[in-house]
């Protein structure tokens, strides 16, 4: 399969439902938002929209499903939240337990599915400023660490912020700010610049979630809130069955980038 011509949200979606397509998504149908994936039952669902709007950064939501109903009728009507990622991870007890490429078989009447915003969707804007994204430039995931910030915690959900990395020389890291700060629907502005020890990360070459990108002795590693967090929660909080999006491997919407960008 040839990613480049994965150009739209649909086709994407298409080629995961297919099969085709069961890896990491930076990079594909640039200018549709990416989005990532949370699926619960619906006696979590209150407490899990309480965590959300307590921790916006790390989990700006975009839509929220009715119970039982898999079509996110707002981002993408025409989609299948049950086939249409590359790839899920199904969670029972805090327990990661199957990383299928379709969750049919997983699927309950009670299931509320959440949409929650996507760095992968700001890439596309720091590209255009001719800011680099190491990890589009090595085609791989982009890196994801736990840091020693607690989220605010909201029922039965607590857990740790998660936070993305992209290296970048000083200057190109000040607009990167300014460029990410329109769009705090995808995490926008980052949360920290440089000295990774103080977010407790101790080796940026052993991220928690995704792949490593070197650093260069000029650069900073920066850092933007994480849609991966959501998953840490449900690592801490243990709740019986929890299906999330592998990390990466996200949901692409029919929404525009540029329609979420702020002023």
């Amino acid at each position: 399969m040839d990613r480049h011509s994965l150009t739209t949200g649909e086709l994407v979606r298409q080629a995961c439902r297919s099969g085709a397509l069961a890896e990491q998504t930076s990079g594909l149908a640039s200018g549709f938002a990416q989005a990532n994936l949370v699926i619960l039952p619906k006696s979590l669902a209150f407490d899990f929209l309480e965590f959300c709007q307590r921790n916006p950064k790390p989990c700006p939501l975009l839509e929220v499903t009715e119970p039982g109903n898999p079509v996110p009728q707002l981002t993408a009507p025409s989609a299948d939240l049950r086939s249409d990622l590359p790839r899920y991870r199904v969670w029972e007890n805090g327990e990661l337990v199957e990383e299928p490429t379709d969750i049919s078989h997983r699927w309950q009447d009670d299931f509320v599915s959440f949409l929650i915003g996507c760095s992968f969707t700001f890439e596309r804007a720091l590209l255009q400023a001719q800011i680099p994204v190491r990890h589009v430039e090595l085609g791989v995931n982009v890196p994801m660490y736990c840091t020693n910030r607690p989220c605010q915690s909201a029922g039965v959900f607590h857990g740790p912020l998660v936070v993305s990395m992209r290296p970048l020389n000083p200057a190109d890291a000040i607009r990167a700010v300014q460029i990410t700060s329109r769009y705090p629907s995808v995490h926008g502005a980052p949360v920290h610049l440089g000295l990774p020890e103080q977010l407790g990360i101790t080796n940026l070459a052993r991220p928690d979630f995704g792949d490593a990108v070197p650093v260069g002795d000029h650069e900073l590693p920066v850092f933007w809130a994480c849609g991966v967090t959501p998953q840490a929660a449900v690592m801490a909080a243990k709740p019986p069955l929890v299906i999330t999006h592998c990390p990466g491997c996200m949901f692409v919407t029919d929404v525009l980038d540029e329609t979420l960008a702020a002023g």
